[in-house]
Parts: structure tokens; sequence; C-alpha cells
């Protein structure tokens, strides 16, 4: 029996890429109190079969298109699942979809979702997703990564993102 095809579904929301802020850029931003920086950005969210050395493969393409992960996660949630996903926030949306494209991937889409920029100390993620849940805001999911020892990324997809970036701006 012949195997069929394996179709890429896209949904795109558009294709412009993050692009990391310059230390002096956040400088001149950051206000003095609150201790962060909310901002839109775009993630691309790509699934494939689940195999041994996914993550390698799934990285190495990424780099041979020369695309910079700013943020990301992967997963496959148990052996039964077969399914492997990965979320990323990537310097070149379209360099990074035509990359996993290229691999296999089943589908992939790509959403806006809210950077927040904050200071690596405890209690930073508290006072954000505090201030989105007392606008009356679902936080559906975060993941953040430290990209430096005195600074932190924090990725969320809220109810609604424009309102959650508006009261992280004015707390």
């Amino acid at each position: 029996m012949a195997k069929a095809a394996k179709k890429v579904i896209r949904r795109k929301a558009g294709t412009a890429a993050v692009k990391p802020a310059s230390k002096a850029a956040t400088a001149a931003k950051k206000p003095s109190s609150p201790s962060f920086i909310a901002r839109t950005a775009k993630e691309i969210t790509a699934t494939f079969s689940d195999s041994i050395g996914l993550t390698a493969k799934v990285a190495a393409a990424l780099a041979k298109e020369n695309v910079n992960i700013l943020a990301g996660t992967g997963y496959s949630a148990s052996g039964m699942r077969r399914k492997a996903t990965f979320t990323l926030i990537v310097d070149n949306l379209e360099k990074a979809e035509r990359a996993l494209e290229r691999i296999g991937a089943d589908e992939i889409q790509d959403s806006m979702v809210i950077l927040v920029e904050t200071e690596n100390k405890v209690g930073a993620l508290e006072k954000i997703s505090k201030t989105i849940a007392d606008a009356g805001i679902n936080i559906y999911y975060f993941y953040s990564t430290t990209s430096s020892g005195k600074t932190a990324t924090c990725v969320f997809k809220t109810a609604d993102d424009q309102k959650a970036i508006k009261v992280l701006r004015n707390a």
C-alpha cells in the first residue's frame, strides 16, 4: 500500500518576525516601575511525527538557514501521542517556515503572542501574571527563558493580548 504524501497546512497571521530589542532601545523604553516591557511578537508552531533526534533535526534545519531561536519550547506529551510540537520565536519567520516544511512538518502555524522582557529576579513572573489576572484576562499558556543573568523573556498567550499589553504598560 503506497504511503499518502503529507500535506502541510499553513495558517498565517502574517510574516513579520521578532527582532531582538537592542540594549539601548530596551534601556530607553524601560520605565522605573514596573520592571518589565511588553510588546507583541509572532511565534511559529510546527508539529511533526515524533522520532528520536527530532529536536536535533529541527535545530539543524533552522541553523542551516541562519535562523536564530529567541525563545521556544518543544515537547511530545507521551510515547502514545506520536506527535511532537515545537513552538518558537525566531528572528526570521519566513526562513523558519521553509526550513520546517523541508524537514517534514505536518502543520505550521504562526500567531501573535505577548513578549515580556523583565528583570531576572524572584517574583517577576508573579507580578506579570497577577497584573494580567487582575485585569480579568485568562492566560492560555506561557513559557520563559533568561537571556542573560540580569533579564528574562516571558512569552504569553492570553484571551485578550491587546488588553493585556495595555494593562502591563500601565501597571
